[in-house]
């Protein structure tokens, strides 16, 4: 009697295993992608490109800077599935040098546009949704600084900076339609991309990886914290804030 190897077997399951494994990442790269221009072609037009009252030159650096993370997340993932490690690494400190500017240029901008509306749009609001592009910023912070601080170890290294391009997804997501993801739920669409990494783990290793498991329920706290403070206009948040705003 003679038995056919379980690939040959499952071809099905032989498929899924090495989407899973070898496209995953790629795949991620590009739905994150999908997921900030659909959020933003809601509101670029009038808020970028043809904006009645002009924006702040910081405003264009700020999109700029994060269009050209999210090119460089797919192109550094493209890199590894097409096994070009060295360039891989050989750029990677070009993204290390863009990813440490983020945060910086992130709040910057926070604080810049929170004044502008609420001077330029009289938006009551500014102040308390400030809160949200700032704990966007906390939240890429540390799994950046991780991943370069574990960029010997794959395992690692890419599930956080994985985490930590999800989490600037939260202003694609808080653009959607509000009849496609309610606005106090917006932070759902992160947690999914994130999930959908824990998902990629059970379906390859049958485990999740360490990463995963105390970054997601952070990351959920903290959002349910935000959008408590946003809400319920926390005194506490309200008074980092003026103190921000000047």
């Amino acid at each position: 009697m003679s038995f056919k190897p379980y690939a040959l077997a499952n071809p099905v399951m032989t498929k899924r295993s090495v989407f899973w494994s070898q496209y995953f990442y790629f795949f991620m790269s590009l739905l994150v992608a999908a997921v900030i221009v659909y959020g933003f072609s809601h509101t670029i037009d009038q808020n970028l490109i043809h904006p009645k009252i002009p924006r702040p030159r910081l405003l264009y650096f700020h999109a700029a800077l994060f269009t050209g993370w999210l090119v460089f997340f797919i192109l550094q993932s493209l890199l590894i599935r097409t096994r070009r490690v060295r360039i891989h690494r050989t750029i990677g400190w070009f993204g290390a040098g863009m990813g440490a500017l983020i945060p910086l240029v992130g709040v910057a901008t926070a604080v810049t546009m929170a004044r502008f509306d609420m001077m330029q749009l009289k938006m009551n609001n500014a102040d308390a949704d400030m809160i949200i592009p700032v704990w966007d910023m906390l939240a890429f912070t540390p799994a950046f600084v991780l991943a370069i601080y574990w960029r010997k170890k794959p395992e690692f290294h890419r599930r956080l900076i994985l985490i930590a391009t999800c989490a600037l997804t939260a202003a694609g997501w808080g653009r959607f339609p509000e009849w496609l993801l309610p606005p106090v739920i917006f932070y759902a669409g992160v947690d999914l991309l994130i999930l959908l990494g824990v998902f990629r783990d059970w379906m390859v290793n049958r485990k999740v990886h360490p990463v995963y498991s105390y970054a997601l329920p952070a990351l959920i706290a903290g959002q349910t914290a935000v959008m408590y403070a946003n809400v319920h206009k926390s005194a506490v948040w309200m008074r980092i804030a003026h103190a921000l705003l000047g």
